[in-house]
């Protein structure tokens, strides 16, 4: 989880890799409308996020119920946001890929080909609620290198391949 231009896609595609799990992208689950809303620089608000993240969690929880095991790219900037996705699951960990906005804004200029604007990152960061203690997240700074940042998960999930 984390704001536009964090790594979602790209730290939880390799991190999926590395553990040989499968890899679901958050943004494949916003209806049409929600994306253009976003491409015409529109934050969505609470009730355009609700069925997308109802969405979600219901293939997190058919990928669990069948044993199997994904990284999810998904912002969740919100704990409200992470309660529909987790809804009480112990078997579900949320990684919080943290960045100031000014890395983040550098970032967001130098993509492209993105539906999600740069000029939308400020609202991200004020929706933005950074987890809790209780939410058991893994934190990891953004400001590092692709494999540096995917070893940090890794160390931190106690999950150790050879």
């Amino acid at each position: 989880m984390g704001v536009s231009g964090s790594g979602k896609s790209t730290i939880a595609d390799r991190l999926a890799g590395r553990l040989g799990w499968r890899y679901e992208d958050g943004d494949k689950f916003h209806p049409a409308s929600n994306v253009a809303k976003m491409s015409a620089g529109h934050p969505l608000s609470d009730e355009d996020r609700w069925p997308w993240l109802r969405a979600i969690a219901d293939r997190i929880d058919r990928i669990c119920d069948a044993g199997e095991r994904a990284v999810v790219a998904c912002s969740a900037l919100k704990r409200a946001y992470r309660a529909i996705l987790v809804h009480g699951r112990n078997d579900v960990r949320i990684v919080f890929l943290d960045g100031t906005p000014q890395l983040i804004a550098g970032r967001l200029a130098a993509r492209k080909g993105h539906f999600m604007p740069p000029g939308l990152l400020e609202s991200q960061f004020r929706t933005l609620e950074p987890p809790v203690p209780e939410e058991n997240p893994v934190t990891v700074s953004v400001d590092a290198a692709v494999e540096t940042i995917v070893d940090d998960i890794i160390r931190q999930l106690r999950l150790h391949r050879s």
